[in-house]
């Protein structure tokens, strides 16, 4: 143990559940969340859209910027609280949102919302959730909302009222599902919605025991069969109904005067996630948007879309102070720092979140936000940095050419 703390290796930490504790970096709870959940699952979690390019263009691109430090600066009494839209946070990073949590861990939504709370941080709450939305916000007061809406204010109106009434502050609509991406991946690994029992899926589940009765058979015995929840206003369809198709119609049909429509109607922050196009950056403050959000939606609706990190730059120098947020590819605190210096407001993590949350519950999420705040604090202090306003373009260089 001496040794590995000279050599500057982090020993556990103390109360880390042991399904996690040999995680010492986002990418390892993917990884140990493996055999434990089912092919299908593990893959839908994991997986992206046709060919994966999207999904490796996002990783790739903190590759192309290397950190620039400065050696001898007091970097004692770092701190990394960062305020977005009126809050404070913690640290300048949260939890992005992932639909289907609470089929990879049991009551998934809630377990991401109480680690996010605990840590300080914010949780983004997906549309996709099988829990109800109001019992996330009870969970979590500064939870926001991440909706699907469809092009028609009949259905648009009723769902905005539904989340302003459970008392969320923030709305995060989200512009780049106009139709399903085409995740080949689903098909190969027997992951569909509505959930198709096969005897294949049947195999998979039986052969992972403690997924099969630790959260399939644990949440029907508790909760009953779950359902789509917050797709719209009303309750959806269980995710094993032939009629869940209906839930995700006339998407195509969103449009900006939707957003301006929901300006007018929502009292809260909003935001627009799913820009990788400057001019939408435009549009999205035009459309009274408190910040946007430059997502790629992981790699997951349109392949080889430009990586968000490769706009970042651009879409800051064009729109001044105006809040961006980003996810993708973030896996390091030196990802985080590099994007923070790039122009980002804020940074959002995904699937390694939902992954922890498999594997340990609320507490493996602590650890891994936990792991992510402590590379971000030694990355801060080998920099020469005590504040996170001190992250800023110089402090990055240009590793190799942009592709």
């Amino acid at each position: 143990m001496a040794e590995q703390l000279v050599a500057g290796g982090q020993p556990p930490k103390p109360g880390v559940p042991w399904m996690v504790r040999n995680a010492l970096a986002l990418d390892d709870f993917g990884v140990l969340a493996k055999p434990v959940l089912p092919r299908m699952i593990h893959g839908y979690i994991a997986g992206s859209v046709e060919t994966g390019a999207a999904l490796r263009a996002a990783r790739d691109a903190y590759a192309d910027w290397a950190l620039v430090p400065r050696v001898l600066v007091d970097a004692s009494g770092r701190q990394q609280r960062r305020t977005l839209l009126g809050e404070e946070f913690s640290s300048p990073f949260g939890i992005a949102p992932l639909g289907g949590a609470a089929i990879a861990a049991y009551r998934g939504d809630l377990m991401l919302a109480s680690a996010a709370r605990d840590m300080g941080v914010p949780m983004v709450m997906s549309a996709a959730s099988l829990i109800r939305l109001e019992e996330v916000r009870e969970a979590y007061p500064r939870a926001w909302f991440q909706a699907y809406l469809a092009g028609d204010f009949a259905r648009i109106d009723p769902m905005v009222d539904r989340v302003a009434a459970a008392g969320f502050s923030t709305l995060v609509v989200t512009a780049d599902t106009p139709v399903p991406g085409n995740r080949e991946n689903n098909v190969r690994t027997g992951y569909s919605m509505p959930i198709k029992v096969t005897p294949r899926v049947a195999l998979d589940c039986a052969l992972h025991p403690l997924w099969l009765l630790g959260t399939l058979a644990r949440t029907v015995q508790q909760h009953g069969m779950p359902h789509f929840e917050n797709m719209d206003a009303e309750r959806g369809p269980p995710m094993m109904s032939q009629d869940l198709v209906r839930n995700f119609g006339a998407r195509d049909q969103l449009a900006w005067v939707h957003i301006e429509g929901i300006r007018k109607r929502w009292p809260g922050k909003l935001v627009v996630k799913g820009l990788l196009c400057v001019d939408d950056v435009r549009r999205a403050r035009e459309a009274g948007a408190d910040a946007a959000w430059l997502s790629s939606h992981g790699g997951r609706q349109l392949d080889h879309a430009v990586a968000p990190l490769r706009v970042l730059p651009e879409a800051r120098a064009a729109f001044g102070r105006y809040p961006l947020l980003i996810d993708g590819g973030v896996r390091r605190g030196t990802d985080v720092l590099k994007a923070l210096a790039l122009g980002a407001d804020f940074v959002f993590v995904g699937r390694p979140m939902v992954f922890a949350a498999a594997l340990a519950g609320a507490p493996g999420v602590r650890h891994a936000l936990g792991l992510l705040r402590d590379e971000v604090d030694r990355n801060m202090a080998m920099l020469g940095v005590r504040r996170l306003e001190e992250m800023t373009g110089d402090r990055v260089a240009a590793a190799r050419a942009v592709r």
